[in-house]
């Protein structure tokens, strides 16, 4: 018979509500120690907040919180961090004009000297394989590496119960492998680890327990270990998935977006130089690019999205005409649409509502303008209709089309910024870790949209390295690396470890990648 563990935490019918909407409904939870425990569903399931409870950022209306056996209270992170309670939250809360070991002291409660707090990170990082420069500047650092200093910063506090939202999100297999074992090894040295993840292979390879929320309610518990990851998806969604169809084709259309020899020098001190990339895109054709974070994926998008401009301008093309000396606005009169890895900042003004976020990418986009400017005036009542048209058809879960941007989850914003993107009717569309942080489901229907939007005719290039994901959508992949890309080779015809390898340290390939 098996031992139960002592618990390290427990929840006892948390419950928070904002005005009609209840986020948690009398949850229950219990995290032994030593446990690494999965929690489990779609956006807006009501994750996020009980996390957000358990860490001190907003307090539960009823309920209580038990901590290695006795009853407390958690009235802000310091509290918590005060118990042993670190989170690494998926959005991350970094100073970009500040080093990274500047980062960390400020995220710390009683930080050393900075000398010090230099040498604690190069062994911690060392000892688990997170390598990081204590002194580049945080906007000069890709998404991944952006992430391994939020992780850092939590474990430098030696937590005994760590969060972890969507760690994997933007690592390579390879690095998803070592942070697995990293967190074996810390769920060995004592320490609890509560895990959020929507990848769940992941979370059935990695995880003892795993609690399953829906519509603010838990609705299951299992050992994940013991189920498939099937299961583990038809648990949160209430239902059988729908299966991505496509059928699989070799004819293509005529190029639609094109880059010749492009070499662009980095525009930052610690960024990727782009040397001498050539791309052909062809309509009805997904592209896949892989590669690890920071190795000129920000530089390359710049420069294809126009946000950088390049000379001669021939050096990039739309449908044939040449356009590397135009910016955003411009290349999206061309046709061209593009979702960035960054939702808020640059996909959408939190600030502003669903319905205003549309008017950010309507100038360029014929038909987007068409829709909402009347006589030259911008009609209120056609962005209404737009903006919830599209959160009906990406099953959006906001408070309708004047909802705040930052009011919703992030994957239900990157639902929508999809959304918008694809009802411009692009000729190619850019897209930058698609699925990053949402649902199995709300993956899934992006995936498909994509897959669609290709079948219609437009040219997708997917970067991402969620090589799952591009195994799955696209026709062709290459893999960037130190600011060189690989020759494209059909995706059928290579595999995930041989990518992975080129991701991970066969930089500048210049070979084909089948065999």
């Amino acid at each position: 018979m098996a031992i139960t563990p002592p618990l390290c935490l427990q929840l006892r019918g948390i419950t928070k509500r904002y005005s009609a909407n209840v986020a948690n409904n009398a949850i229950d939870l219990e995290i032994g120690q030593r446990q690494i425990h999965a929690l489990l569903g779609e956006n807006g399931a009501g994750k996020s907040t009980l996390v957000k409870i358990i860490y001190g950022v907003i307090a539960p209306d009823e309920g209580e919180i038990l901590w290695q056996g006795q009853p407390v209270r958690i009235p802000s992170p310091r509290a918590a961090r005060a118990l042993g309670i670190g989170m690494v939250f998926q959005h991350f809360s970094l100073f970009e004009s500040l080093t990274v070991a500047e980062n960390i002291s400020l995220g710390l409660d009683d930080p050393p000297p900075l000398r010090e707090l230099v040498a604690s990170l190069r062994d911690v990082s060392e000892r688990y394989g997170m390598a990081v420069d204590p002194h580049r500047h945080v906007h000069h650092l890709s998404v991944g590496e952006r992430q391994r200093i939020e992780i850092l910063r939590c474990l430098l506090q030696n937590p005994k119960l760590l969060i972890l939202d969507e760690p994997t999100s933007v690592l390579t297999p390879q690095e998803a492998d070592n942070l697995a074992v990293m967190l074996r090894r810390l769920a060995a040295e004592g320490c609890s680890i509560l895990y959020i993840s929507h990848k769940l292979e992941e979370v059935t390879a990695l995880c003892e327990a795993a609690t399953v929320l829906r519509g603010g309610r838990r609705v299951a518990a299992c050992d994940p270990r013991d189920v498939t990851p099937t299961a583990l998806a038809e648990m949160m969604v209430g239902s059988t998935l729908p299966e991505c169809r496509r059928a699989v084709t070799t004819d293509f259309g005529p190029v639609c977006l094109e880059a010749k020899s492009l070499s662009l020098p980095s525009d930052e001190p610690f960024g990727t130089a782009l040397k001498d990339i050539s791309i052909a895109l062809r309509r009805g054709e997904i592209l896949g690019i892989a590669g690890v974070a920071g190795n000129g994926q920000k530089e390359l998008l710049a420069a294809l999205s126009g946000e950088r401009q390049v000379t001669p301008s021939a050096t990039i093309a739309i449908d044939g005409k040449a356009c590397g000396d135009l910016g955003p606005i411009g290349r999206r009169r061309l046709g061209l649409s593009f979702i960035p890895e960054e939702r808020l900042g640059r996909g959408a003004v939190a600030e502003l509502s669903l319905a205003d976020n549309l008017l950010l990418t309507a100038e360029g986009a014929r038909k987007e303008k068409d829709a909402v400017v009347t006589r030259g005036f911008i009609s209120p009542a056609a962005l209404r209709r737009r903006a919830t048209a599209i959160i009906k058809r990406f099953k959006v879960k906001a408070a309708g089309s004047e909802a705040l941007a930052a009011s919703l989850s992030g994957g239900n914003m990157q639902k929508f910024i999809v959304g918008r993107e694809m009802g411009a009717a692009p000729l190619v569309l850019l897209a930058a870790h698609p699925t990053w942080g949402v649902d199995i489901g709300a993956a899934l229907a992006i995936r498909q949209a994509i897959m669609d939007l290709a079948t219609s005719g437009a040219g997708v290039l997917i970067v991402s390295e969620d090589l799952g994901e591009l195994f799955e959508i696209t026709d062709t992949i290459a893999v960037l690396s130190e600011g060189r890309l690989s020759r494209p080779t059909p995706t059928r015809l290579t595999g995930i470890e041989e990518i992975g390898r080129l991701m991970g340290g066969m930089h500048g390939a210049e070979t084909p990648l089948a065999a």
